[in-house]
């Protein structure tokens, strides 16, 4: 095998334009261009990303000769090696002469079809030498022949050099680039060889796919260079648990996957997915710094009497999927419970782009009550899904998936469409919500359109609290999310901090986000009725808030006695079953038309009398 070293170089000294096009199996004229040295960007202004991906016809000018273009595509049709000089246009348009030779190779192993195309930029010929006197014509067809024989030779040497540069450069097409291991595109062609021996031969087989658990932590942490030798270690590691009668691929990231013969028992396969499990347990070091990198594996097996064995992939996914919901740093078989699993997950994303096409999703409302006033002073918005024939579905139900599809933009337009729909129907019934507030997810916050949104929406910013869950962990706050947070702030939005205490945020996230209202998670406030020691916690939270300047909202509220309790303590807001459970926008107005907007009439018999107690202020 030629060193990468060597290749490089080659990649990029060489002073011919060189094109690696992967031809159709039907039409040799029919190609796509997956590779270009460095020559051919200087030659034709087309970038490798320009050129990558881009069909055959971007080799031809629009001012290449009618005559000149029909030839090439007979000869590639014809699958013929040959060589022509022709004008040609750059990128630019610019007019040079050039000398282009194309080259017909084939792939033993995949039956692939592809084409070498050399390009030479010519000068200009109409300057050359004046032509020789006239000689005699024995001495003539002599020299001739001469030339012609130099000729043969020097294009039968050509014709080798430029056979073993394309071979390297498609066992480069294959290969990683950092690890050595099959590429994904190998792994692709070769998956399919197995399937075939397994339906033709009955050669079962099985998949373990390979994910590193915590391979951002040491890119964020080490940087990028230790994550890369990482990855090569692992590699290594994995080359060195296999035999060469199986199959190691990188696809990408830091997912590796390896296809092994089933043999006679599947006791070889455990064996392996717990050596694997094993030694990533082991601390990495990394410049004389020490992380711990797990990795969790899926298992399926290929079997002869499978109906669908393309699914294989997709099945140690899935187990993988399951390793990973379990803790992280094991391996899973693939089950059926498992596949069920997965048609259902695949049903629910199906209904789920119909549900954004049909905007079937609707807010419900929570009220939050003033804790001097029992009075309602904000509600909180929460998605439901009005599903067509399972009812009305809440968010466990459909958000982590709407999430992994890229969706809860669409899903948040149609939310707040619907928002600004029921606040003026609020304003019109004459009932008072002074407020409402909103959940936001780290990835939303992290849009640069959610400002955007917010503004389009038609909802009057004045009225509206923004929820950040405490998951977008503000000790790492990106500048995105900064500058989201300060355009929220000028807009007039209030910005609340949610499920305060729950393991992520800290003192010093709360000094960067500053945000107005500071909400206990319901995990404190539940059991401060009966506990001591639970009613300290939540006092130190509450002197956390009120240090800073931030109004307190308890949630979790069940009881009266919890009601009285985490109002004597200090709390400005209350939240939870006691006042109300989620409900729809006409629940809720019709709650508020029966109480005038009173949800706990014994709040202020309950206060210290009403002195030393303010009201909450605006939510």
């Amino acid at each position: 095998m030629i060193p990468a070293q060597i290749f490089n170089q080659i990649k990029d000294k060489c002073t011919e334009g060189l094109v690696l096009a992967l031809a159709s199996e039907d039409d040799g004229a029919v190609m796509e261009v997956r590779w270009c040295n460095r020559a051919f960007t200087g030659i034709t202004g087309y970038d490798f990303s320009e050129a990558l991906g881009q069909r055959g016809t971007v080799l031809i000018g629009p001012d290449l000769e009618q005559g000149v273009h029909l030839f090439i595509i007979e000869k590639l049709m014809n699958w013929e090696n040959f060589s022509i000089r022709t004008r040609n246009n750059r990128k630019n348009g610019e007019l040079y002469r050039q000398r282009m030779t194309w080259t017909h190779l084939s792939d033993p192993d995949t039956g692939n079809h592809w084409w070498l195309c050399s390009i030479i930029e010519l000068g200009d010929e109409r300057t050359g030498l004046a032509k020789p006197a006239s000689k005699d014509p024995e001495i003539a067809d002599q020299e001739s022949y001469e030339r012609a024989i130099a000729r043969v030779l020097r294009l039968e040497k050509e014709n080798t050099r430029l056979h073993e540069l394309a071979k390297a450069v498609a066992r480069d097409a294959n290969e990683d680039a950092l690890t050595g291991l099959s590429n994904r595109r190998h792994f692709e062609v070769e998956l399919k060889t197995w399937i075939n021996n397994l339906k033709d031969h009955g050669t079962e087989f099985a998949v373990l796919y390979i994910d590193l658990d915590r391979f951002k932590f040491v890119n964020d942490t080490l940087g990028h260079d230790a994550g890369d030798r990482l990855l090569v270690s692992v590699a290594a590691m994995l080359r060195d648990l296999t035999s060469e009668s199986d199959l190691v691929a990188r696809l990408g990231g830091d997912e590796f996957v390896i296809l092994k013969p089933l043999g006679t028992s599947a006791l070889n396969i455990s064996n392996l997915a717990d050596e694997i499990v094993g030694r990533m347990q082991a601390p990495v070091t990394c410049e004389g710094k020490s992380t711990a990198c797990s990795a969790s594996v899926g298992v399926a097996i290929a079997k002869a009497n499978m109906e669908d064995p393309e699914q294989v992939v997709a099945d140690s996914d899935a187990a993988l999927y399951h390793a990973k919901s379990q803790g992280k740093g094991r391996w899973s078989f693939f089950t059926e419970e498992m596949h069920a699993s997965s048609i259902a997950t695949k049903q629910l994303a199906s209904d789920l782009l119909i549900a954004c096409e049909r905007r079937e999703f609707i807010p419900y409302f929570q009220p939050l009550i003033d804790a001097s006033t029992g009075r309602i002073a904000s509600a909180e918005m929460l998605v439901r899904w009005a599903h067509p024939t399972k009812g009305v579905l809440a968010p466990a139900a459909f958000l982590d998936t709407a999430a992994n599809m890229g969706i809860l933009k669409r899903v948040d337009e149609i939310i707040f469409d619907s928002l600004h729909g029921a606040l003026s129907n609020f304003d019109e019934a004459g009932v008072d919500l002074p407020r409402v507030a909103v959940n936001v997810s780290a990835g939303r916050l992290a849009d640069p359109s959610f400002v955007h949104d917010i503004k389009s929406s038609g909802i009057d910013p004045g009225r509206l609290t923004v929820e950040i869950l405490e998951s977008v962990y503000l000790d790492r706050m990106g500048d995105v999310v900064r500058w989201t947070i300060d355009e929220l702030d000028e807009l007039g939005v209030t910005i609340a901090l949610d499920d305060f205490g729950t393991g992520h945020a800290s003192v010093q996230g709360l000094l960067q986000i500053r945000p107005s209202i500071l909400k206990i998670d319901r995990s404190f406030i539940q059991p401060v009725v009966s506990n001591v020691s639970a009613r300290s916690l939540v006092a130190s939270i509450i002197g956390i808030g009120k240090s800073l300047g931030m109004r307190v909202v308890a949630e979790g509220v069940e009881s009266e006695e919890h009601a009285v309790i985490v109002t004597k303590m200090g709390c400005d807001y209350l939240q939870g079953f006691f006042f109300g459970k989620p409900m729809s926008e006409e629940d809720l107005r019709n709650r508020l038309l029966e109480t005038g907007g009173i949800f706990w009439s014994r709040a202020l018999s309950e206060t210290d009398g009403n002195t030393g107690r303010r009201a909450g202020g605006a939510i």
